[in-house]
């Protein structure tokens, strides 16, 4: 059998908060950029970016089966993120934006990339996923030693997540 490589998952997501995408099946690289866009990849924790899926079975008995059968039923999305909280801290005027811009009631689209360096711009071609949301109350999480203070937000997923969506050019 031949040797499959793999990819680092270490520096190599990247997660931004676009205010506005006109179409999430075709995401334009301008609204990735767009102004009020921000990339929270650095105020996630290293576990604080949680997308779920889970989706329930259709039951599907027959009369002439000792055997249930079963369908694929709804799916039902979910996000959770976990982000550094410098509120009151030295570091809250110009390192706590995460907090500071996902606040309840905010809407916006979190863009995935996964398997291409942090440190590239986003380009056309490249496959993001797209997760529309409403922020929910932030909660601070209890200290722990060693740790750093962190928040964890809620979001309530409100349109249909986008999986692997290619990037397009501005039209």
């Amino acid at each position: 059998m031949a040797e499959i490589p793999s990819t680092p998952a270490d520096g190599n997501f990247k997660v931004v908060y676009v205010p506005a995408i006109a179409d999430t099946k075709a995401p334009k690289l301008n609204e990735l950029n767009a102004d009020g866009a921000l990339d929270i990849s650095c105020y996630l924790t290293g576990d604080g970016w949680n997308p779920t899926k889970e989706q329930a079975t259709i039951s599907d008995p027959r009369m002439c089966s000792r055997q249930e059968f079963g369908r694929p039923g709804r799916k039902t999305p979910g996000l959770s993120i976990t982000v550094i909280d410098n509120t009151n801290s030295d570091n809250e005027a110009d390192a706590n934006e995460a907090v500071e811009t996902i606040t309840e009631g905010a809407q916006g689209y979190f863009v995935e990339r996964v398997g291409v360096p942090y440190e590239e711009e986003f380009a056309v071609g490249q496959k993001v996923s797209i997760y529309p949301a409403t922020a929910g109350e932030k909660q601070l999480l209890a200290p722990e030693a060693n740790s750093v203070t962190r928040s964890t937000i809620p979001q309530f997923i409100f349109a249909d997540v986008q999986t692997d969506k290619p990037i397009v050019a501005a039209a």
